[in-house]
């Protein structure tokens, strides 16, 4: 079996107006990925493998995430937090996460502080989805 076909249960994508705005977000991102990934792993997340949840994260400007609706109205959007919208589908979840202005205007000032501010965020989102599923925090 060819393990870099497989695709993770958590995944990161970056918007384009955030990868364009915020400089080496996209390779913080990857590894930030393989690092939550691993974390839940080792937390036993995925203990049925014929249960596994998917958890994608779409970073994106506080801008974009005002435009977000459900198409499908079976598809309930919950909001988490000002910056933080879930949707949930059987074991999917679409977790859009926001970089506010303010955030933004720090990452920028202060680059080195964007791989550890962006993993509390997605830890904090993902502890809260673990809340939900009744699951270890990580």
């Amino acid at each position: 079996m060819d393990i870099m076909n497989e695709t993770l249960p958590i995944s990161i994508k970056v918007s384009d107006a955030l990868a364009t705005e915020v400089q080496n977000i996209l390779s913080i991102t990857n590894k930030l990925s393989a690092q939550l990934n691993f974390h839940t792993m080792t937390a036993n997340w995925y203990g049925d493998e014929a249960n596994i949840m998917s958890i994608n994260f779409y970073l994106v400007a506080l801008a974009e995430l005002t435009h977000l609706s459900t198409e499908n109205e079976k598809l309930t959007v919950e909001k988490l937090a000002d910056d933080v919208m879930l949707r949930a589908n059987n074991n999917i979840f679409d977790c859009h996460v926001a970089i506010t202005e303010a955030e933004l205007a720090l990452i920028t000032k202060q680059p080195k502080l964007l791989s550890g501010y962006l993993a509390k965020k997605l830890t904090k989102v993902l502890n809260l989805i673990a809340d939900k599923q009744q699951l270890i925090h990580i």
